[in-house]
């Protein structure tokens, strides 16, 4: 199962993820939304399409364009659609169940 965390919060889990680029991205049903606030950012990359950024606020701290994702990737970066990656200090790792 991979997880996700901030400042020691769980911002998502999955066993369902998707690895591109060295990148995990979780699907968007596995966040837990009330950690996200919709960012302005936006950036583009040649073969996946147009980014889009998340804030996380966790205990009150603001971590600006720490999650991203493509809500209309190109057709090469296809199965990103729907599903978040993080970056900037975000501990994503794979954990055992027990």
């Amino acid at each position: 199962m991979w997880q996700a965390r901030w400042q020691g919060v769980l911002l998502a889990e999955s066993d369902a993820c998707v690895e591109l680029e060295g990148n995990i991205y979780f699907p968007a049903a596995a966040i837990h939304a009330e950690y996200f606030i919709n960012s302005p950012t936006t950036t583009a990359c040649p073969w996946k399409g147009t980014a889009h950024y998340y804030h996380l606020v966790v205990n009150g701290q603001t971590h600006p364009d720490a999650a991203w994702y493509y809500p209309a990737p190109k057709a090469a970066a296809d199965r990103i659609k729907d599903h978040v990656a993080f970056w900037k200090d975000v501990e994503v790792a794979l954990t055992l169940e027990a």
